[in-house]
């Protein structure tokens, strides 16, 4: 039998290569801008590189995101190839700096948060609480749709989308199973899956990979957005979207039932003390998020308490460890490190010299932004999109920021560099109109339920209101300090 033909491998990986190898090696010249070094030319061509090996995912895009960071190492940092690491193409980053991307506080942030959401669902904390939550919903319909979409975005801002969106699917399926086939309302019930994962992730910084690529920018760039302050703007955008999305889908998919009963199984784990210090800490860990600025201790730094409460209690061992989505972290550091080769490199100031930023129009560049992450995000993945894009934004942000420019005042009134760098962040989380857009529509296409006709129609609607809203929300409404 004939082998099939490998697309990505014989057409877009040479692609690829080439095009990289041609920015790569062309003269400096080339590129038209003013003492731009080899070193700065090497960081564009690794730009393009990630760009498009996430675009047509040839390699799994955390191996693209190692790829990128081993060859910074070996061809920009201080001690890589020694005829290629030579001052006199530019200034070199230090190895140790690209490595650290691997540690970014970030990072691990973001893994304080799946060591809680494993622990929560080994524990059954996950199951107690949908149980407890969703008693409060009756039996009305479009009380229960209502329910479910607050349940799972409010387990989206704690937990991977993708897990929270198995575990609703695993209890909604009874439910979907005994409704009438030609009932429309059990294809609400299942969409109310993915659309809450990703609406509820906005609401946090370790709710979704993009928003802690953009958290991680930011302080780059010397903004601290605590956790408490991300959640004080953004929740209240969530809220409003998970309305917006329940109105939506009850015009959309209106229920021939007028009762639906939920059967949620009770907790079958046993009740010892490892429950009550699951439950402890991670309300603890919770609460020191919320009161960051209370107590002043960095949300970054709280991420470790889960792991060092749980690795001395011997709950979290080298099974558990196995569970963390490396994949994921692994993602967002070669986000971290583009923007570190940026920076370092002095390829961003550069840039900010070279291109207008600061008389190009804030709404134009906003908005324009935010379609392009949106429109990238339908097809890539999220985080992938994030990962580019955040690192070329804050370059952007920084032009506009300067007080020389002349859209500065207009550009710092509409919220500055934190509007622009989450605004973008939210167009990742929107963008749902297809099963390949994100993990949780991925699952509830699997149930059978869902054409992908009825998620572009919800998608599209929910897209263009959450676009809207959140410019809004971020530059007029309720615009970060």
């Amino acid at each position: 039998m004939a082998k099939k033909f490998n697309l990505k491998l014989w057409v877009f990986l040479p692609l690829v290569v080439a095009v990289t190898v041609f920015l790569w090696a062309v003269p400096v010249s080339f590129f038209g801008i003013d003492s731009l070094t080899v070193v700065q030319q090497r960081v564009i061509s690794l730009f393009v590189f990630a760009a498009l090996m996430w675009i047509f995912e040839i390699i799994p895009n955390w191996a693209t995101s190692l790829l990128v960071i081993v060859i910074a190492l070996l061809t920009v940092s201080n001690k890589g190839i020694g005829f290629f690491c030579d001052p006199q193409y530019g200034t070199l980053v230090p190895y140790a700096r690209i490595m650290s991307s691997m540690a970014d506080p970030v990072v691990m942030l973001f893994l304080g948060g799946f060591v809680l959401a494993i622990m929560a669902e080994r524990y059954g904390l996950d199951v107690t609480l949908a149980r407890a939550l969703l008693k409060l919903f009756g039996t009305n319909p479009y009380v229960v749709l209502l329910g479910f979409l607050i349940m799972i975005s409010i387990f989206s801002m704690f937990m991977s989308n993708t897990a929270t969106a198995a575990m609703m699917l695993a209890l909604l399926t009874p439910v979907l199973s005994k409704l009438p086939a030609d009932d429309k309302g059990k294809i609400g019930l299942a969409l109310s899956i993915p659309v809450a994962a990703n609406l509820g992730g906005i609401g946090t910084p370790i709710g979704t990979p993009p928003n802690a690529t953009a958290k991680g920018a930011l302080e780059q760039a010397g903004i601290d957005v605590s956790f408490g302050d991300w959640c004080a703007h953004m929740i209240p955008y969530v809220v409003v979207m998970i309305v917006i999305a329940w109105i939506l889908l009850r015009v959309f998919f209106p229920f021939k039932t007028k009762k639906l009963v939920l059967e949620i199984p009770e907790n079958t784990k046993q009740k010892d003390w490892k429950m009550y210090v699951v439950w402890i800490t991670f309300i603890g860990t919770i609460l020191l998020w919320a009161t960051e600025k209370l107590t002043g201790i960095n949300s970054n730094i709280v991420a470790w308490i889960p792991l060092g409460v749980f690795t001395a209690t011997g709950l979290f061992g080298k099974e558990e460890i196995k569970e963390i989505n490396w994949n994921v972290l692994w993602l967002v550091a070669g986000g971290f490190c583009l923007g570190y080769l940026m920076q370092d490199t002095g390829l961003a100031k550069v840039l900010i010299q070279a291109i207008p930023f600061g008389s190009m129009s804030v709404v134009l560049v906003l908005v324009v932004a935010g379609l392009v992450c949106y429109f990238l995000s339908n097809f890539i993945s999220n985080s992938a999109t994030a990962a580019l894009l955040i690192p070329i934004l804050i370059v952007v942000a920084n032009g506009m920021a300067d007080p020389e420019a002349a859209n500065n005042a207009q550009f710092l009134a509409m919220g500055g560099t934190s509007a622009m760098i989450i605004f973008v962040a939210v167009c990742a989380s929107i963008a749902m109109l297809f099963p390949i857009s994100t993990p949780p529509n991925a699952i509830a296409s699997a149930t059978g339920m869902v054409e992908t006709k009825d998620m572009t129609k919800v998608g599209i609607v929910i897209g263009f209101i959450g676009f809207v809203l959140a410019y809004f929300w971020l530059t007029k409404i309720f615009p970060f300090a």
